[in-house]
């Protein structure tokens, strides 16, 4: 007998849901990636990923759960800067995109490791792109890791860039990817 697939809901990130935010990126970073990285590059992508404040104070984060449960997060931003956490401040470029000319940036994606292969991903994604669209974005990027990239393939991403991110000592790849809307 088949198990029955359980709902996903999706709400907006509060300031009350930061430490639990932390740690289901802690959870994804250290066991969602083992599979694609080394030990040493799943340590050194925590200094280039993480949660960014700002998608939550402006309202473009959202927590995915299930039976009241978080089971990912994810968001999507008006602003220019493309990946990394609070704690990247090189990667910061906090101005507004053009919604005519530029891409709304797809960020901070994560699923609580025992809800992997659930949906949570999917729907985050596809709730993010609602928005963007609804703000008259046509397009989207993102940064994905390795681990993230089967998920952003299907769902229409095209890889439009390569690079690796080093700033925490082993050169973690990531890849930028691409959309229309």
């Amino acid at each position: 007998m088949a198990k029955a697939m359980t709902a996903i809901t999706i709400r907006s990130a509060t300031p009350a849901d930061l430490d639990a935010l932390r740690a289901v990126m802690d959870a994804a970073i250290g066991q969602l990636q083992a599979g694609f990285l080394s030990p040493e590059q799943v340590e050194s992508s925590r200094a280039v990923m993480g949660l960014d404040q700002q998608l939550v104070e402006d309202g473009t984060y959202f927590v995915a759960e299930i039976d009241g449960t978080i089971a990912g997060c994810g968001g999507w931003s008006r602003r220019a800067t493309l990946y990394g956490g609070d704690h990247s401040t090189a990667l910061r470029e906090p101005r507004l995109l053009d919604p005519a000319a530029e891409a709304a940036r797809i960020r901070a994606m994560y699923t609580v490791p025992a809800f992997a292969r659930r949906g949570v991903g999917r729907a985050l994604l596809a709730h993010c792109e609602t928005a963007a669209k609804s703000e008259g974005f046509t397009a989207c990027e993102l940064m994905g890791t390795l681990s993230g990239v089967p998920l952003y393939t299907v769902s229409g991403y095209q890889v439009v860039e390569e690079i690796e991110d080093a700033r925490g000592g082993a050169p973690v790849p990531l890849k930028r990817m691409r959309k229309a809307l």
